[in-house]
């Protein structure tokens, strides 16, 4: 009880201005001062619901509507004020192995914090790599095990200071205390449905937050479960902080509840009554039923199961050959995310019928699914040529399946039959990119589409570069690559061929793999695929929107036949390169805009990969405010680029040939 009197001491040194103290046993429309609802959190009489099961990534915040003083001003070293609350929660997820995500209690100067991320960011942070804005500070009960972000299970609890990476961390559960002055640690289990009632106490002028949790109707362990003290804490705080709860979600459904919240400033928060709290589970089992009727019925089922079992021996016995290739061995298991049934996709494409056929690749083909629950995937079926070959790519996907971004496409899951991997990713309704361009298309997209979804496809991209704690280089960016979902929003996807190393590495690879006409000139002669090889790649992708031609295109007259970058290098040089532009879209752009998309292809593609931008530069283009000055300052370079490289259409220099020779013998490759 020590954190209390330390509480009750500071309070009486250092008064609130204006004191906060109040009760909510639970949540109803009388509830005054009613919280403030964000996005998707709602009321659910007598509780507070935080996400929304339909929306695929939810997210929702409620905060108490007033701010609270937390220091005499936001650049002070120092705490003025304390708190102490209690609530009781509850997280009930529709399927146990599924991916959690829990919610977290929250101390923010503002309660939408920017660019926050749903999934397993609580609707909070950004990434791992890259802080909050504002100051905020979380307690987080975390129902999944992010390696990424140091999380050591699936059920604990952390600190956050303005970072989804907490600085402390305990395994949930509480101390019981045995009597003879031991006390043992009881594990707690967080994504049960069970009501769990936290204890948490902020002791300003000390900087200390301490943490206790145990089951909703058990008084409060003696012994606190998590404490951290650090001066540190005054830098994410502010004067004045809203205080509640954020939580979001990705597809799975995971329901997180408030039942009731105490809070004051003042002195230690009431207590909280938990005789008539509800309790959640995923099938109400309770009934009137005797103890042998239940003991009778679950007899009648085992005899049942048994049956069934005698029943399908025969037909497992003599598929069994072919069902061993669908063993799950014990690696799979340890990889994200959720691992589909071969049945199951095979149900869902129709038997991966012809008629569900989306398109096909070097790398295998892609089938439009409908899964049970009505939802649209597309399964991408991939071959291996050995075990420990789809071992290896596991690892990777596995890691590319926590990747979280609004321009990326979604994988949902996976599954594993023999030597074939399925990879099953979120539907695009509008197909790939390419096909509103190339391909004689009903319609074809318009220059203020084109430019929205390259800034969409630069965003995820940089995203991938410079915002996780490894850097992904996808290795395949072209615009069959880039997927439109229902709203005509780019999307990036196909990370079949992705590898990942740390900042300031090199990737572990020397086989070159890639597309015809946007494979980067060190790709094709070194085998050394970087960050810069994807912007080479992307510098294509803007050049072929642009123009409104292939890479290599051999359907235009036999003196236009070459490569689209030295075609418009050419007109650039000529002082027509705004003549490169696509004919359908004519008068749908001005003129400098053309130009300086056209020459941000070219610089994108220079053939020195260290005198390319990087995508944070490219973004800064796309979408920054001073556009003109961003564009000049990274063009300058450009004029040497197409003035080392005016002799290549007569003379073809020799790392040219050398280039499109090696490239041309890649296609058996790709």
């Amino acid at each position: 009880m020590l954190p209390i009197l330390f509480i009750l001491i500071n309070l009486t040194i250092f008064p609130s201005i204006s004191a906060l103290d109040f009760l909510f046993n639970s949540f109803t429309t009388n509830s005054t001062p009613v919280l403030n609802l964000i996005d998707d959190a709602r009321l659910e009489p007598p509780v507070i619901r935080l996400t929304n099961d339909s929306n695929q990534f939810s997210r929702g915040r409620a905060f108490y509507p007033s701010p609270i003083p937390i220091k005499s001003t936001s650049n002070s070293t120092s705490i003025s004020s304390s708190f102490s609350t209690q609530f009781i929660f509850s997280i009930l997820p529709d399927d146990p192995s599924s991916p959690g995500f829990g919610l977290a209690f929250v101390l923010s100067a503002s309660t939408s914090p920017p660019n926050a991320l749903s999934s397993q960011y609580f609707g909070l942070f950004t990434n791992a790599t890259v802080h909050t804005v504002a100051p905020l500070l979380a307690v987080e009960f975390d129902t999944g095990r992010n390696p990424e972000f140091n999380d050591p299970d699936r059920n604990h609890v952390g600190i956050d200071l303005n970072s989804i990476e907490s600085v402390v961390t305990q395994t949930a559960g509480y101390y019981n205390s045995s009597g003879n002055g031991s006390d043992s640690f009881v594990p707690l289990n967080m994504r049960s449905g069970q009501n769990i009632h936290v204890w948490i106490e902020f002791n300003g002028p000390e900087f200390e937050i301490n943490v206790t949790i145990a089951p909703a109707g058990m008084s409060r362990p003696v012994k606190t479960m998590l404490s951290y003290k650090n001066p540190i804490i005054a830098n994410y705080t502010s004067a004045d902080m809203f205080v509640g709860f954020s939580a979001s979600k990705t597809q799975w459904i995971e329901a997180q509840r408030v039942l009731a919240w105490s809070f004051s400033d003042s002195g230690v928060a009431r207590d909280i009554n938990t005789t008539n709290l509800p309790v959640f589970q995923l099938e109400n089992l309770t009934s009137s039923l005797s103890p042998g009727a239940i003991a009778g019925i679950v007899v009648g089922c085992v005899a049942a199961v048994l049956g069934c079992l005698c029943v399908f021996y025969w037909f497992w016995w003599k598929r069994r050959g072919k069902e061993e290739e669908d063993v799950i061995e014990d690696w799979e298991l340890e990889y994200w995310p959720h691992r589909f049934s071969y049945e199951e996709l095979n149900l869902a494409t129709k038997g991966f019928s012809k008629d569900e056929l989306l398109g096909a690749g070097g790398f295998g083909k892609v089938y439009k699914g409908i899964l049970s629950n009505n939802t649209e995937v597309a399964v991408k079926c991939v071959n291996h040529d050995s075990r420990q070959g789809i071992r290896e790519f596991m690892a990777e996907i596995s890691t590319i399946g926590r990747l979280q971004h609004k321009n990326l496409v979604q994988m949902r899951g996976w599954c594993r039959k023999g030597n074939e991997l399925m990879i099953v990713y979120d539907y695009m309704p509008n197909g790939s990119l390419n096909k509103w361009i190339f391909d004689k298309p009903e319609k074809v997209m318009n220059w203020v589409d084109r430019r929205r979804v390259l800034a969409d496809v630069a965003e995820g991209l940089n995203y991938l570069h410079h915002g996780w704690e490894q850097v992904v280089v996808h290795r395949d960016i072209k615009s069959s690559n880039v997927l439109l979902d229902s709203e005509m929003r780019g999307r990036l996807g196909d990370f079949g061929l992705a590898k990942l190393y740390t900042h300031g590495g090199v990737p572990n690879t020397t086989r070159v793999v890639g597309t015809l006409g946007y494979l980067a000139p060190e790709v094709v002669t070194r085998a050394t695929p970087t960050a810069a090889s994807d912007v080479y790649s992307f510098g294509v992708v803007v050049l072929e929107v642009a123009c409104g031609r292939r890479p290599i295109d051999t359907g235009f007259m036999v003196e236009e036949e070459e490569v689209l970058i030295d075609w418009v290098r050419q007109k650039y040089r000529e002082g027509r390169l705004c003549e490169a532009a696509d004919d359908r879209i004519r008068g749908q752009y001005s003129e400098d805009e053309m130009e300086a998309m056209l020459k941000l292809g070219l610089t994108c593609c220079h053939p020195d990969p260290l005198r390319r931008p990087t995508m944070r530069e490219v973004v800064a283009v796309l979408l920054g405010e001073n556009v003109e000055a961003t564009q000049n300052e990274l063009l300058a370079e450009l004029t040497p680029t197409v003035s080392s490289m005016k002799d290549r259409s007569s003379s073809a220099s020799e790392e040219g040939d050398k280039y499109l020779s090696q490239e041309s013998e890649l296609l058996s490759v790709v």
